[in-house]
């Protein structure tokens, strides 16, 4: 039988493609003007093209202009290699294209994802009737959390707004904490003064000590202490909050608390790593990002939340074109800001069932000692190190001006055969920040970085 010429570039797009990443260089430099211009030099949209020769275009830009997130040295943010699985589920998903704000146009769909998201609420021991739903990522589902908070705390919100709280909300969180929350500060209507940033202890986490007096000082001032934000697993430094400090601050003062473990969230499949999280369970709702330590393509985040009424009460709508339904959270329209959507989820159960849970324990146990092989090597050559977390992210410090960490980051990008960035943590200390996020990285890959940061540290001296 013939193949279709289109699925044949395509899988040989795909097959070829991890070895080709791997042997290329990290990144290269672009100017947006040559990009932009080679993009309109290779589609010109007044011809048509055939299917699998645009596809090849397509590849062949997306190959040569871009900073490589699935290379084995690609030691930036939280963008991972992905699996193999995934991909092909994010196709099937693609090809079916359910609609999933319905239960009863996508039934296979949703439990499929119900499938992955209870065995990862279990995980982080949250209830087994903990409501779940998949979100676009981070701030989504970190969003959800405060409407959530809002529709608990003050039930009037959901219809009368802002006007109906007893007074201007405050959320409390670190200031390491993801810069999301400004967002969702405005687009709630609160305001940006409604985000309090508590200063981070010397192990730049979450002070419980500062948190407290902050919380006294705003009921003096008649303001209203809505919730707090703990964060495991912090962008810049990888730090995870004193979480069973916070739950219990967070339970004395009526506090909501909102975990954001976009990153640090896979720590909880590792029997190793989970004691790290402690408390996290007792969190009123979780933000985890499926599509950072899990290997999956953007994006797959996912929110879960104990109080399935503020859930309801949040984001339940109904409508004549809409199906009622006796579960006021059966229908996934019903339980998120997301009205029609593609099937998430089945990536992410498909990438569970490929390891089961114990293979991910390994992988995320694998990744986390190359992490701490990685600070040793560093450690031993003289940096020093500005960070304390068992999750895989080193942030290197080197004395003398700050104006030599940039060289030194800027240098290993420039090198392209690893890529770092540069990070400023707690206001002061400058640090080239590397991060384990593809499980393709080997020993190998950790040496290549060293060398290339030892080059790199030489040349700014």
């Amino acid at each position: 039988m013939e193949r279709d010429p289109l699925l044949a570039a395509l899988v040989e797009e795909l097959s070829t493609l991890p070895a080709r990443i791997a042997a290329g260089p990290v990144a290269r430099a672009d100017e947006p003007a040559d990009v932009r211009a080679e993009v309109a030099g290779t589609f010109d949209l007044e011809r048509p093209l055939p299917a699998e020769e645009a596809l090849r275009r397509a590849a062949r830009l997306l190959a040569g202009h871009g900073v490589q997130v699935t290379h084995p040295r690609y030691f930036g943010l939280y963008n991972p290699s992905v699996r193999e699985v995934a991909v092909a589920a994010d196709a099937l998903v693609a090809a079916y294209n359910p609609q999933l704000a319905a239960w009863t146009h996508a039934p296979a769909a949703i439990e499929m994802e119900r499938r992955a998201l209870a065995a990862l609420a279990g995980a982080l021991g949250l209830p087994p009737d903990t409501a779940a739903t998949f979100t676009t990522g981070g701030a989504e589902a970190n969003l959800q959390g405060v409407l959530c908070a809002l529709a608990a705390r003050a039930p009037a919100w959901a219809r009368a707004g802002v006007a109906a709280l007893p007074g201007p909300a405050v959320l409390y969180a670190s200031e390491e904490a993801h810069h999301s929350l400004v967002k969702i500060a405005r687009a709630c209507g609160l305001g940006e003064d409604a985000l309090r940033l508590v200063a981070a202890d010397a192990r730049l986490a979450l002070d419980p000590a500062a948190l407290a007096r902050a919380v006294a000082e705003d009921r003096a001032a008649g303001r209203w202490p809505l919730m707090v934000v703990a964060t495991a697993g912090t962008t810049g430094a990888g730090v995870i909050d004193p979480l069973e400090e916070i739950a219990a601050l967070a339970a004395r003062e009526g506090l909501w608390l909102h975990v954001d473990a976009a990153y640090g969230g896979a720590a909880a499949l590792s029997p190793r790593l989970r004691p790290a999280l402690a408390g996290i369970g007792r969190a009123d709702s979780v933000t985890w990002d499926a599509h950072k330590w899990l290997s999956v393509p953007l994006g797959a985040g996912m929110f879960f939340c104990r109080d399935r009424a503020a859930v309801a009460r949040a984001f339940g709508v109904a409508t004549s074109y809409m199906p009622a339904a006796g579960d006021p959270l059966q229908d996934p329209f019903s339980s998120s800001v997301q009205w029609s959507r593609r099937a998430t989820g089945v990536k992410v159960l498909l990438a569970l069932a490929e390891l089961g849970l114990p293979g991910w324990a390994s992988v995320v146990e694998r990744m986390a000692d190359l992490g701490e092989a990685l600070r040793a090597r560093l450690r031993a050559g003289g940096w020093g190190l500005a960070n304390v977390t068992p999750l895989p992210v080193i942030c290197a410090t080197l004395p003398g001006p700050p104006e030599r960490i940039r060289a030194v980051v800027g240098e290993v990008q420039r090198r392209g055969r690893a890529w770092v960035s540069e990070v400023v943590l707690a206001g002061r200390i400058r640090a080239v920040r590397a991060c384990i996020t593809s499980f393709r990285t080997t020993a190998d890959d950790v040496a290549v970085l060293v060398e290339e940061m030892e080059r790199a540290r030489r040349g700014a001296e």
